[in-house]
């Protein structure tokens, strides 16, 4: 585990770094807008994206990069080459605002408990029940990440020893094919790669049993603070369209819009189906509520923070977490 800790106590000496010298960065214009995403995880914003309905709306030319990681959506924001992440974790949200760096969640982006998940070797036969066999594995884990925070509390809950474990930081797409090559004992990814890795093994908890331990598994839209301060009505139509392009596709968008998502995505039409199918978008009403930008979100910024300081993830964690949602951009996309 110290070879562990020791990568993650980089990522979050980075994310200072980054945050410092972003008081020397170039002022972001509004015309520059980046947006990061990740592929293989399909979204009805991709809809929008690929129809430059973004663009028309913002009356911008909003680039797209994709990101494997959210820990990397942080650094570019910190640098400036990002202003909006789209669909950022909440766990290297959380490492990086402890960090210093001022990031906040403007957004729910999509709510999905079975879609973010540790995968176990068929042929072991290990499953929640004997859990304890893992000890001594191989496993492959995006380190930082949302799926990363979800591996720690399975495991602290089934009583697994992680420091008797030989954990290897690995994004999902590639932990998938060392997975099926044989090489590893278990793997923790999202989307595309996650279902891959479920063709040669079974989840270790279903998102149901997770939701139980108060795993709560959602991602955001991120913003650097500064950038959103100076383009408010840049930000407020952004996510006025992507929650537009939301109820567009639960009105009927399966039809229409799947296959465009799905190509952006860099999936088939079936597998971005399938993806789907484990997401949650909620409505700017509901992300409005208490459950989520009310209160819920702050709270559960603040329960990841301290649980990544007890595990040695980061050094300390913010006194709260209420600086680090920002509302108001949503209410005013609501009134548009």
């Amino acid at each position: 585990m110290k070879s562990i800790k020791a990568l993650l106590r980089n990522i979050y000496i980075v994310s200072i770094i980054f945050s410092v010298s972003l008081m020397y960065a170039s002022t972001i214009r509004a015309a520059d807008l980046t947006v990061a995403y990740f592929l293989e995880w399909p979204t009805p914003s991709q809809f929008a994206q690929v129809k430059k309905i973004y663009d028309k709306e913002l009356g911008l030319d909003v680039k797209w990069v994709s990101f494997d990681a959210g820990t990397a959506m942080s650094a570019a924001m910190a640098s400036g080459d990002v202003q909006i992440s789209f669909s950022q974790g909440i766990p290297p949200f959380v490492i990086a605002a402890s960090a210093g760096q001022d990031l906040q969640v403007v957004d729910v982006a999509v709510s999905y408990s079975e879609n973010d998940n540790c995968v176990v070797r068929s042929s072991l036969e290990i499953d929640k029940d004997n859990a304890k066999e893992l000890e001594g594995k191989q496993i492959a884990i995006p380190l930082g990440t949302a799926v990363h925070y979800g591996f720690l509390k399975q495991m602290q809950h089934l009583g697994v020893n992680t420091s008797t474990m030989k954990i290897v930081d690995m994004a999902p797409a590639d932990s998938a094919a060392a997975f099926a090559n044989g090489n590893l004992d278990m793997v923790c990814g999202w989307g595309g790669a996650l279902l891959r890795m479920k063709e040669h093994g079974n989840v270790l908890m279903t998102g149901a049993e997770k939701e139980k331990l108060g795993i709560q598994v959602f991602d955001a839209t991120t913003v650097s603070s500064q950038w959103a301060q100076e383009n408010p009505e840049v930000l407020a139509k952004f996510l006025k369209v992507t929650a537009d392009m939301n109820a567009r596709f639960a009105a009927n968008g399966a039809a229409d819009m799947l296959p465009v998502i799905a190509k952006a995505a860099g999936m088939d039409i079936e597998a971005g189906e399938e993806t789907m199918a484990g997401f949650k978008f909620p409505g700017i009403n509901e992300q409005l509520s208490k459950k989520w930008l009310g209160g819920g979100t702050q709270k559960f910024l603040k329960e990841v923070g301290d649980f990544f300081v007890k595990q040695g993830v980061i050094p300390k964690a913010r006194s709260d977490y209420e600086s680090a949602v920002d509302s108001s951009y949503l209410e005013a996309a609501s009134k548009m």
